[in-house]
């Protein structure tokens, strides 16, 4: 078969996967290449996302009138899909040759390629229809603008309320002056678990009573020791896309159907909360208030957090400490190139990042390690993890080459995640897939890849909460969120 991208294979190969291509080493290639032909013209890429907001990422390509400029198509396509899930966006404009972009416009047409992306990213999250537009000159790719309510500030002071809404349950914790609110024995003043089930309710007013009680719950705990206590904010974070407070997908709220619905009800639901307590009120994606809650322990910044659970979440914080306002739905982000890699169902894209580093990536990586379970469904993931799991603590090798494999694709992947986000010192991981031994080998494979084969992020480091971070840090984190 004639080829125009060259993939390139690792030299640590994944053991049960050897057809793995690392995007890593064949983007580096190919720029390599390009610049090695004297036929190099820039190409510059701008997202532009909610309230003119605005990411930039500039490379270059071969001149279209190379012979290799066939290979342009597929790194381009790439690139746009990976930063798309990176910063979310509904405009894609780019400097370079037209024909680049008209591919672009025909992948991301109602009968591309990339179809589904458009949409979730276009209509359904940023209610605009996707646009890819051609920059004649430089001058016309917009400048990266962040605007300024990716701010954090931490040196708050008085009472304030943070919670996290997840699917089983909503954690609630309660901080003042910047802190966890602590008892004089140490522990917290409140930061509780509290059981829902909301995917399958169809009221939204069963939602709205359920966040709202645990808010009160917190305030009435801190009247308990201050009667005359005012709660000053309210910071939230929830699994989800979110703009601006709305709501645009969320699994918590997929019984509010149908989408005409959703937006009139399930969009606002945080605004009406807000406008119940009249205070501030901010509410972020998960994964950024868990690398939010990862530099607050860590007190140091450029933290990306990766959770590995029931899919990859991702989350990002500069060396500010500022949430940026990106989107980081790394689970849906390209980190194998090889053609022939698993489809994920949802996004109907190959090779991304919710098969490799989560219980669906443990699932299927079973029957290449020779494991059978009967006795478990095929989509029973998390019992099919704690199986693996059970078989790792025995000391099974097979199990352990399940971990190996991950942790092969971990150490290249996170030198891929470094090459589009620029400031990275700490890869904070967690989530379930990340527990016991087999957590310890992917990041000890990870570790020598990072060491051995790109030196120049041999200083990232891998943080992982302990317990306690883990049960208290998001919900308290999420506390600092509010800016007034």
């Amino acid at each position: 078969m004639k080829t125009q991208f060259k993939l390139i294979t690792p030299k640590s190969i994944p053991v049960l996967d050897p057809d793995f291509k690392p995007p890593v080493l064949a983007n580096r290639a190919f720029i390599k290449e390009v610049q090695a032909s004297g036929a190099a013209i820039p190409l510059l890429i701008a997202v532009e996302r909610d309230q003119h907001r605005v990411s930039r990422f500039d490379t270059q390509v071969f001149d279209m009138n190379h012979p290799r400029a066939a290979a342009n198509f597929f790194y381009v396509e790439r690139v746009v899909k990976f930063l798309l899930w990176q910063f979310g966006g509904w405009k894609v404009t780019i400097h370079g040759p037209k024909e680049i972009v008209q591919y672009l416009q025909a992948c991301y047409s109602d009968t591309g390629i990339r179809s589904f992306d458009a949409e979730f990213w276009g209509d359904q999250t940023y209610e605009h229809e996707m646009e890819i537009v051609h920059a004649p000159t430089p001058a016309d790719v917009p400048a990266a603008y962040d605007g300024d309510s990716a701010a954090v500030k931490l040196d708050w002071t008085g009472w304030r309320i943070g919670f996290d809404l997840g699917a089983s349950d909503r954690k609630v914790a309660i901080a003042k002056d910047g802190k966890l609110a602590l008892k004089e024995n140490g522990e917290p003043l409140l930061s509780e678990e509290y059981v829902w089930d909301p995917k399958p309710q169809t009221d939204i007013k069963y939602h709205f009573d359920q966040i709202m009680w645990i808010l009160k719950e917190a305030e009435r705990v801190i009247k308990s020791v201050d009667p005359n206590a005012v709660v000053k904010g309210i910071g939230g974070s929830s699994a989800g896309v979110y703009v601006d407070g709305r709501v645009r997908v969320a699994s918590l709220f997929r019984g509010i159907t149908p989408r005409s619905r959703f937006d009139a009800e399930a969009a606002p639901i945080f605004k009406e909360i807000q406008k119940a307590w009249g205070i501030p009120l901010r509410l972020e994606n998960d994964g950024d208030v868990t690398a939010l809650a990862g530099a607050i322990s860590l007190n140091d910044g450029a933290v990306l957090g990766l959770a590995m659970g029931s899919s990859l979440a991702g989350g990002y914080v500069d060396e500010n400490k500022a949430i940026k306002g990106w989107m980081n739905e790394l689970a849906f982000a390209p980190v194998d190139y090889n053609p022939r890699a698993a489809v994920d169902e949802w996004s109907r894209d190959f090779g991304v990042g919710a098969n490799y580093f989560s219980q669906q990536a443990v699932a299927r990586l079973i029957p290449a390690a020779g494991i059978e379970m009967p006795d478990i469904a095929p989509d029973a993931f998390p019992l099919r993890l704690k199986r693996v799991q059970e078989l790792m603590a025995a000391g099974d090798e097979r199990a352990r080459k399940i971990y190996e494999t991950i942790g092969t694709y971990f150490g290249y992947s996170v030198a891929h995640y470094c090459d589009f986000y620029k400031n990275v010192r700490h890869i904070e991981v967690l989530g379930r897939v990340m527990t016991g031994e087999g957590g310890s080998i992917i990041l000890r494979n990870a570790r020598q890849i990072l060491d051995t084969e790109f030196p120049e992020y041999k200083d990232v480091k891998f943080f992982e909460p302990d317990e306690r971070e883990k049960r208290h840090g998001q919900a308290a984190a999420a506390a600092s969120l509010p800016l007034a």
